[in-house]
């Protein structure tokens, strides 16, 4: 960036490892990091609060377990111990996907937020909220120094290791690692500003018909010009909090997030359709004629913007081949959910399925930016191709590369071996002994409601 003189911006740390980004990626990747050696690691979130889509729009993990008739849970390890934490106050409970994509864990968002500082504060992990990353001032196989900004001014990091969670590749683009912007080969998603309704009558929401006569009511609001939804699908489900409700309705397509005033518009339009979801659910859903809206999602939801280009690249073929790799770190069931602007005639969102309710392994490869020395990826700007993305991008399967990039990071320092080189047994063994899933159970999961303590992994 030529506007800094680097020579005046004070040195603000020199650390073992640096996180960029405190989503469920990067929160993961610092504990796993800290608890597999004896390394000072710097997380820095441009946010005030750790979490990510977790806590800005979200209140539903996906990917814990596969979706179909027998349903297997395939990740763990730290992940769990993160809903084990919500489980142990009630703020946690098991449902299935309005669509079938699997069952999902649907929390409290607010005590995630709690949870997440917790464990970074008894794991010993350094946080600097409200701290952005501007710009990479060198990165070389020994040491990437990083300029950060933050009120108090400019400041740089310097990092031995650096692991990229920050959603867009923002440290991958700014040190110059080749990535793929969505939108260039395939459309992007479109993107979601979730919101939450406060004093549903839901029993007699259910007793009315439920989920399949609110499909109804939207697709009949679209086709008679009732509401100007801007889709006929959409899902709206329980919360914790009684009453309470979260939706996935709204669809803000055809605008590039990394675009200044496109990202604005954006925003604003988000906000704008989900009044006119409110006034829909107020007028023609049952249950809903006094419920009102009671949050907004802090950030519109993106679901892709950059995808760097990594040791390997993970694809369509991949997933639906069910391939496993001799490097695989986490697994992945997800189906390939892809959101789009539909064409005349078609669904608004695309779904393929893992063929027979299988997995596929995610290569640790995938982490690692091409030609990469000491640096990491994990997120969802992990090495993907659009269609593998679309099914690799649920927050358990973020939480294991979280996992299994911090790790890899902790060996890479303790063995003083590159990113690149990383002996990719040794990866595994570690990550079984932190209780990560790295072959399809034969064990069929607990799907019930309150079933999650029925799956933990002793």
């Amino acid at each position: 960036m030529d506007i800094l003189n680097y020579s005046n911006i004070p040195v603000m740390a020199e650390v073992d490892i640096l996180v960029i980004g405190g989503g469920s990626a990067g929160s993961l990747a610092a504990l796993a990091a800290v608890e597999n050696g004896n390394h000072n690691v710097m997380l820095i979130e441009r946010y005030g609060y750790l979490g990510g889509t977790s806590t800005q729009m979200l209140d539903t993990f996906y990917g814990f377990f596969t979706p179909g008739d027998a349903p297997k849970k395939i990740v763990s390890g730290i992940p769990d111990r993160i809903v084990n934490l919500l489980d142990e106050t009630d703020d946690v409970f098991l449902r299935p996907n309005t669509y079938g994509a699997g069952t999902g864990v649907t929390y409290n968002p607010e005590r995630l937020k709690w949870i997440w500082d917790h464990q970074m504060l008894q794991a010993g992990v350094n946080v600097h909220l409200h701290t952005m990353l501007v710009d990479v001032e060198k990165s070389t196989g020994d040491e990437t120094i990083c300029v950060v900004w933050h009120k108090s001014g400019f400041h740089k990091i310097r990092a031995r290791r650096i692991i990229d969670c920050s959603g867009d590749a923002d440290f991958c683009h700014m040190a110059d690692f080749p990535y793929e912007i969505a939108g260039e080969k395939e459309p992007a998603q479109s993107m979601t500003t979730t919101f939450r309704m406060a004093n549903v009558d839901l029993e007699k929401f259910r007793k009315a018909g439920g989920k399949q006569m609110m499909k109804q009511k939207m697709e009949e609001a679209v086709v008679q010009g009732i509401h100007p939804l801007p889709r006929k699908k959409g899902s709206a489900h329980e919360m914790v909090q009684t009453g309470c409700i979260s939706t996935v309705a709204v669809k803000v397509s055809d605008m590039m997030p990394l675009q200044l005033g496109e990202l604005t518009d954006a925003e604003i339009e988000g906000r704008k359709q989900a009044f006119i979801y409110e006034k829909f659910f107020r007028d023609e859903v049952p249950g809903y004629e006094d419920a009102k809206i009671i949050g907004l999602s802090h950030h519109i939801g993106v679901r892709e913007t950059r995808r760097v280009y990594g040791e390997y690249r993970l694809t369509r073929e991949d997933c639906m081949a069910r391939k496993m790799t001799d490097d695989t770190v986490l697994l992945c069931g997800a189906p390939l959910e892809d959101h789009r602007k539909e064409a005349e005639g078609e669904e608004e969102t695309r779904w393929e399925y893992i063929p027979d309710g299988g997995v596929y392994g995610v290569p640790y490869r995938t982490l690692v930016p091409r030609g990469s020395k000491n640096s990491w990826v994990a997120g969802r700007c992990f090495s993907a191709t659009h269609d593998a993305h679309a099914s690799c991008r649920s927050m358990a399967q973020t939480m294991g590369m979280g996992q299994a990039a911090g790790t890899a990071c902790s060996l890479s320092l303790d063995t003083d071996t590159g990113s690149g080189s990383i002996d990719a047994q040794k990866l595994r063994k570690h990550l079984k002994e932190l209780g990560a899933i790295l072959e399809m159970p034969g064990r069929e999961a607990d799907i019930s409601k309150h079933g999650w303590k029925n799956n933990r992994v002793e």
